[in-house]
């Protein structure tokens, strides 16, 4: 097959299936929308996933397409899998909030954000790179204030589209600087002209990182992610902490380690202050939060600074660690907003009070949340265990070993807040309720998303090699010249 054409192969089949969705939409009834919308984008997704599985799988060394605008090669294939993954589980997600199911339009905004997720990890060129920023943020801020008879998802829309419309004007101008000075927008042709430093790349690397720390919600970058996360559909917030953040960091690591990797000295302090100012941030904040949508919203900001760790170390195992620590994250964060969606659909409330006696109302729930949080927090024999303990390992053998003890030290704390939901779960009891007279029901689209996540944190925690192996192929292409 041509290479053009696998290079955005998946791409393509996400198009089609965004057509088919808009054309098939007004030849059903309300009811039956709600069904077939759901599970055609979610079955189509793990369709698309199949193929590119079978058919796509790039070189080792990797190739230029269209003209240099797209490397097709292991990273850029690795991040699509996870991104057609997340979106697919997403739909399951979407299913049972009425103002978002009912609609095509809301499926059709997650395609096309999947798709520029897609084309952000591959993009080879400036020009894409913007283009395919762009295409995933637009439709996000769509997403996040779609229901709009919710004051809060109004408001949650329109502040990430206000702070994201600035963000981009800033990484808009970084872009416009790397061309003056580089003449050129291609990264391979960019990273020869910036093969020694130059008293004006400080500069350019912090435009650049303000633009992507957004996009990652770093500290002092994320004042949007609490209130956006709190007020979004939940199922669009969790699409928004796992998805669009690993798209920023597949941006992060080609364009590092690619276009300025002869600054590496320069950037790797500045991420690494970043990195020590997220993690501390985003745990001890977490500590006050009352409202469990804010509480993992700080909790993402965390966990951006610890995948930040992998890409400072800026070594192959680095990169590796980090896209292992991102899989494990996504199928993490994906289930506890899942499950939180599926809890605060049946109580009414966000507050982390809503969770007493889960584990009496909904037993299997609530083991899926504990295997969730354990993950979250690093304990083993969960997902999270495994890629926070790669990123660690990377960040000592680079000599980072003041930035791990600073992870170690937050990490604690994370501990403790993510098991004091837990003891809301386990431990009390509904107040002057039977809290078996009020079982909480879960959705056929939702016991499938919930199950496959958590057979999923199990799996990359225990049986981790192939994946770490898929990790170490899609860094390895970033380093072969």
């Amino acid at each position: 097959m041509n290479v053009n054409l696998l290079a955005i192969l998946p791409e393509v089949l996400m198009l089609v299936l965004g057509v088919l969705i808009l054309v098939l939409d007004p030849l059903w009834k309300d009811e039956k929308r709600r069904v077939n919308l759901g599970w055609l984008t979610a079955g189509g997704l793990f369709g698309v996933l199949a193929i590119s599985l079978f058919l796509v799988r790039p070189g080792a060394e990797g190739v230029l397409a269209w003209g240099g605008m797209v490397r097709f090669d292991m990273l850029g294939y690795a991040f699509k899998l996870f991104f057609i993954f997340a979106a697919a589980i997403t739909a399951l997600f979407m299913m049972d909030i009425e103002q978002l199911s009912r609609r095509a339009e809301s499926y059709a905004l997650l395609l096309a954000a999947t798709i520029g997720m897609s084309l952000m990890a591959s993009a080879s060129d400036l020009v894409m790179l913007y283009l395919a920023i762009e295409t995933t943020s637009i439709p996000l801020y769509v997403l996040a204030g779609f229901m709009l008879d919710d004051k809060k998802s109004t408001e949650a829309g329109f502040k990430y589209l206000l702070f994201g419309a600035m963000t981009s004007a800033v990484l808009l101008y970084g872009l416009t600087l790397v061309y003056g000075f580089g003449g050129a927008t291609g990264f391979d042709d960019l990273s020869r002209q910036f093969a020694s430093s130059t008293p004006f790349s400080v500069g350019v690397l912090l435009l650049l990182i303000v633009g992507l720390g957004f996009k990652l919600s770093l500290a002092p970058f994320h004042f949007w992610a609490p209130d956006t996360y709190e007020g979004a559909p939940t199922p669009v917030a969790g699409f928004l902490s796992t998805a669009s953040k690993a798209a920023g960091f597949a941006v992060l690591a080609r364009l590092f380690l690619t276009t300025f990797g002869s600054s590496a000295d320069e950037w790797q302090m500045l991420l690494a202050v970043l990195a020590a100012v997220t993690m501390i941030l985003g745990n001890l904040v977490a500590l006050a939060q009352k409202n469990i949508k804010r509480l993992l919203a700080y909790s993402s900001i965390a966990h951006a600074g610890y995948a930040l760790l992998g890409v400072i170390a800026a070594s192959s195992l680095g990169v590796a660690s980090a896209i292992f620590y991102l899989l494990a994250y996504i199928l993490t964060n994906l289930a506890a907003f899942g499950i939180i969606a599926i809890v605060g659909r049946a109580i009414g409330t966000d507050d982390v009070r809503g969770y007493d006696g889960l584990s009496r109302r909904s037993p299997y729930l609530a083991l899926a949340m504990l295997v969730a949080f354990l993950s979250l927090s690093g304990m083993p024999p969960f997902g999270g265990f495994v890629g926070k303990f790669l990123v660690f390992f990377a960040a000592i053998q680079s000599g980072w070993t003041w930035l791990v003890v600073i992870g170690i030290i937050t990490s604690i704390v994370g501990v403790y807040y993510y098991l004091t939901v837990m003891k809301y779960v386990y431990l009390y009891r509904m107040e002057g309720e039977d809290e078996a007279a009020h079982p909480i029901q879960i959705t056929r689209p939702h016991l499938v998303a919930i199950a496959v996540l958590t057979l999923g944190i199990i799996l990359v925690g225990t049986l981790f090699a192939p994946w770490f192996g898929l990790s170490t192929d899609a860094a390895a292409s970033l380093f072969i010249k």
